[in-house]
């Protein structure tokens, strides 16, 4: 018997590489229900329809958080699963399905099943006809663009799995957090706050560039295109972790996240780049020169970027600051679709306060090193905002393909 469709939920959908991309694949989604319910990982933000509408046209999506993390769109017309049109019950594996839809894909990549379609290959799948054939609902599924690189192939009944790393791996999980594998070798905080945030800072990146791509500058966008969407995914996980966040209401934690993503990615980018010479660290294994953004017309991309790294460096970041001034960075909000401006405001006095504190504590002899840090908070906003107006260039060229979540979130930065 097959499952039915309970409200929209989400469930892991992994990342991806940017070859092969199409206006169906890729699709993360935030899901839609009354109620907050678990989230797997941390793989899908917000969807467009297949008309090219946005979802969120009348009020913006939020995160929230129950025994885990749920993401949930507010007053969103029903959407149904593009495999055989049922009710859907959330974005699984990249795409807008059913409950049944779900399962069925996740056992077959699970079990490496093959089927054989007994006519042409041309089945209708229905909602009463789904089971008719097993072989042309699969290829529905891979057709709308269900990805299986989504489902994991370690994961069993009977609990979730602990993931390790393989050292032959280049790219990481993006859903995987920080435990012991973290190399940082910190100050010890009294501070519960910058500690627990240090704690939960998620694993470096690595690029995954397309070598079938024969242009070396189209390369490098595809490449950073899909870094971005990767870091997106693990920017929406690391947020449920910042004290206080999961607290405020569904719709503030979404209007906070469409608003700060980009200075979060910037800011990370910018302490990757602190030791090096005028070269920036979109990842530890992608690193641009001035040549290079020239070439691939991120020229200046790159001069603000540095500007504001040599900012920074002035100050001589560390790394307890920069994952405070990250959080301090998803609570300073320009949006004007807050609702509860107080709950808000009380998460900023948290950070603001944990962030004194360890001034305080690691470095009294300049007291006014915590608000020379928040000083620098408006130019990283500038420069997070010539990055958004970068990438939308980019995409309004049409030059390169790009995932849904990074063009959605581009499109609520418009």
């Amino acid at each position: 018997m097959e499952p039915s469709s309970p409200p929209l939920q989400m469930d892991t959908a992994g990342y991806f590489s940017p070859g092969g991309l199409s206006d169906t694949s890729s699709s993360y989604g935030l899901s839609v229900g009354g109620q907050s319910q678990g989230l797997d990982s941390p793989t899908a933000l917000m969807g467009f329809s297949d008309s090219g509408e946005k979802l969120f046209a009348d009020s913006p999506p939020s995160l929230g958080d129950d025994a885990a993390m749920q993401c949930v769109l507010r007053s969103v017309p029903k959407r149904l699963c593009l495999v055989c049109g049922d009710t859907a019950s959330g974005y699984h594996y990249g795409v807008a399905s059913c409950e049944a839809c779900k399962a069925f894909f996740k056992r077959t990549i699970q079990g490496n099943i093959e089927y054989s379609c007994p006519v042409v290959n041309d089945c209708e799948i229905t909602k009463r006809r789904r089971k008719s054939c097993q072989a042309c609902r699969f290829r529905k599924c891979l057709k709308v663009g269900m990805m299986k690189e989504g489902v994991r192939l370690d994961r069993v009944r009977g609990g979730r799995q602990k993931y390790r790393r393989p050292v032959e791996i280049e790219a990481p999980d993006p859903c995987a957090y920080l435990t012991s594998h973290h190399p940082f070798t910190g100050k010890k905080t009294a501070n519960k706050v910058v500690s627990h945030l240090v704690l939960v800072e998620p694993e470096e990146v690595f690029a995954t560039p397309d070598g079938s791509l024969p242009d070396s500058n189209l390369s490098t966008l595809t490449t950073m295109c899909e870094l971005i969407n990767r870091e997106l995914l693990m920017t929406i996980g690391w947020a449920k972790h910042v004290p206080g966040f999961s607290i405020l209401s569904l719709v503030d934690q979404m209007a906070l996240l469409q608003s700060a993503w980009m200075e979060i990615l910037v800011l990370g980018i910018v302490y990757r780049s602190l030791p090096l010479n005028e070269e920036l660290a979109m990842a530890e294994n992608f690193v641009l020169c001035r040549e290079q953004c020239r070439c691939s017309g991120l020229l200046h991309l790159h001069t603000v970027l540095l500007q504001l790294v040599r900012k920074y460096r002035k100050t001589k970041l560390d790394k307890e600051e920069f994952v405070t001034l990250k959080a301090m960075a998803l609570a300073n909000s320009d949006s004007t679709n807050i609702e509860n401006l107080e709950d808000v405001l009380n998460l900023q006095d948290r950070l603001h306060e944990a962030l004194q504190d360890y001034e305080s504590e690691h470095h009294s002899e300049d007291p006014h090193r915590s608000g020379k840090l928040l000083m620098t908070l408006p130019l990283l906003r500038q420069t997070a905002n010539e990055a958004v107006r970068t990438f939308c260039q980019i995409r309004l060229e049409g030059r390169i393909p790009m995932h849904k979540l990074l063009l959605e979130m581009l499109e609520a930065k418009i």
